[in-house]
């Protein structure tokens, strides 16, 4: 039986007495059930964008990133594009809703948000994890009072069938779905009717055929790790329902005191390398907003979240460790996608001495995601450095509150209904 309390702890945030007594009762039960083990990877993660956008969102992620497009299933409301590396990395799902009034849920959880409203269709999802005993997997989680989406309701939404899918929670507004597959099964989504779009072909050709040309085609690796933000509230309850969903532990939690924030990890206990199964990070703020009156603390991650809603920040790429002509394969990859016309944040940070090198792209006009690119040198197996988080914290925030004008503006001038 895998335990999942045994892995060492990182970090120097200080948690609650009830997170630090129900992370390890629920680590402890979810082993003891049987959870932990019939739980594995993420297969993949589903991104839904406005009409319009998917065929070049589709483009940007194959020259971003190592994907392919592999098919587009169609139904009768979307489409959802299949972008896959291999069976040892999580797909890309990306739908783009075909008809701009269609209403859903997941439209829901965007209106209320200032900047979420400007682009109300498109937002992150969730992941999908496999799992080898669906029908357990979600006897047990219902037990422990998660809910699901029905059969019926999973048709309405146009997700594949052959998934399991919780509601959205609370916390993230992010769901969770479960899919059956023996590790040696090719990964197959019940939906739609299946084609290869020449559209989707020509741009992926394209982005392809420019890696090569810019060198870099071998040097993106899979997702490293994807980061969610939340409210202050929220942090160590959204930790443990992800916990509790899936088969990942408590790495540990840092505290950003300069963005008056916390970046919390939680890692794969089957799966030491992030390249398998992205560790999943949560990002918070320390203090709620409507005390910054009194303090005067920097906020960027809870105006994030009030803006766009809690939600994925960013999805980070993990940049293969070495140099050429002496320079860092990561500003080699960032200088080269920055001469296509790709904006960045702010420069390279990090250095050897620290571990690692980060940097964060400016958020894509197709589904507001920023993507990170990160280098680990040698055995390095953090995740930051704390000075590299408050900078990429603080660029990252002057980004959303340019976006936030853009798109009171907007508003103002009667653009978004």
């Amino acid at each position: 039986m895998t335990v999942s309390t045994s892995f060492p702890r990182h970090g120097d945030k200080q948690n609650s007495a009830f997170f630090e007594d129900y992370l390890v009762r629920l680590l402890e039960e979810r082993d003891r059930v049987g959870l932990t083990d019939m739980i594995h990877e993420i297969d993949a993660i589903m991104i839904t964008v406005d009409p319009g956008h998917s065929i070049r969102y589709i483009g940007e992620l194959c020259l971003m990133t190592p994907y392919h497009y592999l098919v587009t299933l169609e139904s009768e409301t979307h489409w959802t594009h299949v972008l896959r590396v291999d069976m040892n990395s999580p797909d890309f799902l990306v739908r783009e809703v075909k008809e701009p009034h269609t209403r859903g849920i997941f439209r829901s959880l965007n209106e209320v948000y200032p900047i979420g409203a400007s682009k109300p269709n498109s937002r992150y999802m969730g992941e999908i994890l496999r799992v080898t005993d669906m029908h357990s997997v979600v006897e047990c989680q219902q037990e422990r009072e998660f809910r699901f989406f029905s059969q019926d309701q999973i048709r309405k939404l146009e997700l594949p069938g052959n998934l399991a899918v919780s509601k959205p929670s609370p916390y993230t507004h992010n769901i969770v779905a479960y899919m059956e597959r023996p590790l040696e099964q090719i990964r197959v989504y019940a939906l739609g009717v299946s084609e290869i779009r020449s559209d989707a072909q020509e741009v992926y050709l394209a982005a392809k055929e420019l890696q090569k040309q810019l060198v870099i085609d071998d040097l993106i690796l899979p997702i490293d790790h994807l980061a969610t933000r939340v409210y202050s509230q929220n942090r160590e309850v959204a930790i443990l329902e992800w916990l509790s969903l899936s088969s990942y532990y408590y790495w540990g939690s840092y505290d950003i005191r300069d963005q008056n924030s916390s970046t919390n990890v939680t890692k794969n206990v089957h799966h030491a390398r992030e390249l398998r199964s992205p560790a999943k990070v949560f990002t918070a703020n320390n203090t709620p907003y409507f005390v910054n009156h009194l303090e005067r603390l920097p906020s960027p991650t809870e105006t994030f979240v009030r803006n766009y809603g809690p939600r994925l920040h960013h999805i980070a790429l993990a940049v293969r460790d070495g140099e050429a002509n002496g320079v860092q394969n990561i500003e080699h990859v960032v200088k080269r996608i920055a001469e296509q016309g790709r904006d960045f944040l702010l420069d390279v940070i990090g250095s050897k001495e620290q571990g690692l090198k980060q940097i964060f792209s400016s958020a894509s006009e197709h589904s507001s995601l920023i993507i990170e690119y990160v280098q680990r040198f040698g055995d390095f197996d953090g995740f930051f450095a704390k000075d590299n988080v408050a900078e990429l914290t603080h660029a990252a925030g002057v980004e959303e509150e340019l976006l936030e004008l853009q798109a009171q503006a907007r508003v103002n001038r009667g653009e978004v209904v």
